[in-house]
C-alpha cells in the first residue's frame, strides 16, 4: 500500500491508520488559512502528487474523488508535506472557488468554539 507514496517521500514512509487511510489537512497556499480535512488512501496520495489535483477518498462513497471534479472549485496542488509522526498529510493549494461542500470558501467558516472577539 506505501510503496508508491513511500518512493516520492525518499523513503519516509506514511503510517495508514487500520482503513488504510491518513488525514489530509489542506492548507490555502497564498494566506496558510486551512480550507478542509479529507481522508487519502496510498492511491489519492500517489494520484494528487502525479497530477498536483487534490485527490482523495471517500469514506462515505468508498472510491476517489477529484476535488472540483463535478462543482469545478478544483485544487492545484503546490506543496504536499508529511507531520513529524508520518500520520497526517498537509497540502498547500491555490483553490478556485469555495473549498467546503456547503459553499463555503472554508470547512472552517461558521463554527467558532473559542476566539477573540
Amino acid at each position: 500500500m506505501e510503496s508508491a507514496a513511500k518512493a516520492r517521500n525518499d523513503g519516509f514512509a506514511v503510517k495508514w491508520n487500520a482503513d488504510g487511510l491518513v488525514p489530509a489537512v489542506v492548507q490555502e497556499w497564498r494566506t496558510g488559512e486551512v480550507l478542509m480535512l479529507a481522508w487519502m488512501n496510498a492511491e489519492a496520495l500517489e494520484s494528487t502528487l502525479r497530477t498536483k489535483r487534490g485527490t482523495y477518498w471517500s469514506r462515505s462513497r468508498q472510491q476517489l474523488w477529484v476535488k472540483g471534479e463535478t462543482s469545478g472549485h478544483t485544487q492545484q496542488v503546490r506543496e504536499v508535506r508529511v507531520d513529524c509522526d508520518a500520520d497526517t498529510i498537509l497540502l498547500k493549494v491555490d483553490q478556485t472557488g469555495p473549498a467546503c461542500h456547503t459553499g463555503a470558501h472554508s470547512c472552517f467558516d461558521t463554527r467558532t468554539l473559542l476566539g477573540e472577539d
